[in-house]
Parts: structure tokens; sequence; C-alpha cells
């Protein structure tokens, strides 16, 4: 089930398990979640292996190539794009922006609790019965409920990483380093950068990230390169130099050091992989 707003190019997505397009639906460059309610399935995310078990929800954004390997089980596929609702822009309604969402390859696996389950089931029920409404009604219902499922999953998210009402004001801040990074990585690849523009000192920052136990600032820049960096490689036909250029590297060589550093692999064996499991997957599909 999909609806698509022609006018703006906003699409939201359901899709279940006995959809036989499901294994296009999954790699879909949307946000996603991917909602087991049943069993479990295995899926190849930026080519490493997750499983996602019953009662669990993968979040997935447009830098994750996503490949369906198996499902013993059910789940459901609720994808939507910027157009349909920007979470940067509607971050004051959601919050999730730095916390569900952010331009790294890392993909957040949320654990439901026996409430968090009934939520998400009611609304994957309602999502479905509102999909086949036909009134002009239809699109703005379907963004209110995609915005309480954001919101469930949020703060499923936040407590998973320690965020309370006590220390939530300084978490704000690690979200908002987050934004800053996916909008300016090209460009500012210090931490200094960014605490110029947060008014905060680096240590600042390196204290708040440490609180919660998440990488170091100067590791999420890193993260954030490495990701565009091999989604150019994987998506693209752009050489090496030309990527190189486009994330503001002056010459190649020192791409390439940074680029073996963050993934400990070579661009030219990076892209190699990328093939083989191209591949792989082919001859799987087939199969």
């Amino acid at each position: 089930m999909q609806y698509e707003n022609g006018k703006i190019g906003g699409v939201i997505s359901l899709y279940t398990s006995s959809d036989p397009h499901l294994a296009e639906i999954v790699n879909q460059p949307l946000y996603r979640f991917l909602y087991v309610m049943h069993g479990t399935i295995v899926v190849n995310v930026n080519y490493l292996d997750i499983t996602i078990a019953e009662g669990e929800v993968l979040v997935l954004t447009d830098l994750h190539d996503t490949v369906l390997k198996s499902v013993d089980g059910s789940f459901a596929v609720l994808s939507f794009n910027s157009s349909f609702y920007c979470i940067y822009g509607n971050d004051h309604e959601v919050s999730c922006s730095g916390v569900l969402f952010h331009g790294t390859s890392h993909q957040h696996k949320l654990k439901l609790t026996a409430d968090t389950v009934d939520a998400l089931n009611y609304l994957i029920n309602a999502l479905q019965r509102e999909f086949a409404e036909k009134d002009n009604l239809r699109e703005e219902v379907l963004r209110i409920m995609l915005k309480h499922f954001i919101i469930i999953c949020t703060r499923i998210a936040r407590a998973q990483i320690g965020v309370d009402v006590r220390t939530e004001q300084g978490f704000d801040l690690v979200r908002q380093f987050y934004v800053l990074v996916d909008k300016h990585f090209k460009e500012k690849k210090q931490v200094q950068n960014y605490a110029e523009l947060l008014h905060k000192s680096p240590k600042t920052l390196t204290n708040q990230f440490a609180e919660y136990d998440l990488p170091s600032p100067i590791q999420i820049i890193h993260q954030r390169i490495a990701s565009e960096a091999k989604l150019l490689l994987s998506r693209t036909d752009k050489s090496a130099s030309e990527i190189a250029y486009a994330l503001g590297y002056d010459d190649l060589s020192s791409f390439s050091r940074f680029f073996k550093k963050m993934s400990s692999k070579s661009i030219t064996d990076f892209k190699k992989e990328v093939e083989a499991s191209r591949m792989g997957n082919i001859a799987q599909s087939k199969g």
C-alpha cells in the first residue's frame, strides 16, 4: 500500500511480508522502519547481516543499502520520504533527528516492550485501514499516524540510550551536533568547527557524548564522511578522485588513507566487495 502526492513528490508506504515485491521495497532509498511482529528476519545492511527478532524494529535511512536475506515470520515495512514528512523541519513535533535518523551508517535496532508492541500493532492496523480510504483527508491522517509511530520509536531509542527528564537538555546538544554534521560534513571536519556553531567548547561536546556512551564527536564526523563515501562508491559511477573532491579532500591519497582507516579496506577492495555482494544477491534471487 502506498500513497503519493504527485504535486510535492511526497511518498508514504506500508507493506507486509505477504507482498511479492517486498525485497525491492525493503531497499527503497527512503526512511524505513522494519518491524518484526512474529519470528525473525535477516537483512543485509551495508554488507553486514543483521537478525531482527520478534518485537524489534530496525530503523534505516537512505544511506543504508538493504537486502532481504531470509524471512521466518511476519513483518511490516513503513517507509516515507522527506517530501511527505520532513524530520528536520518538524523536529519540534517528533524530536527524532539525531536520535532515530542521522547521517551515519549506524542503524538503530529497537527492542519493544509489551505496551509498545500493542501500540505499534494498533498503528499498523489503523494505517492499513487509512490507506484504503479515498477521500481528501487521507494524506493528513496518514501523516498524523506516521508522527505517532515515529514518536513511539523515538521514546524507545531515548530510553535505550539512557535519556530521561533529568538529562534531556544535555541530550539536545548531542542531537544538534548530529544535525549540524549532516549538513556541513563536506566542508567542516574538525570538532572545533561544530563547537563554534553550538557556542560550546570541544571538551563540553566530548563529555556530553561520553555521558551517553556514544562515539566521540570526531568519530561521528568521520563516520558521516565514510558513510557518504561508501554510498557514492556503491551507487554511482564516480571515480575515487571525483568522490574525494566532492567530500572536500584536496588529493586522492589523503582520502584513500582516510577511507582505509575507517573501513579497514582499500577503495578498490571495497568496490570489489560491493560487486561480489551484488552478484551473490542476484544469484540468490534467481535461485
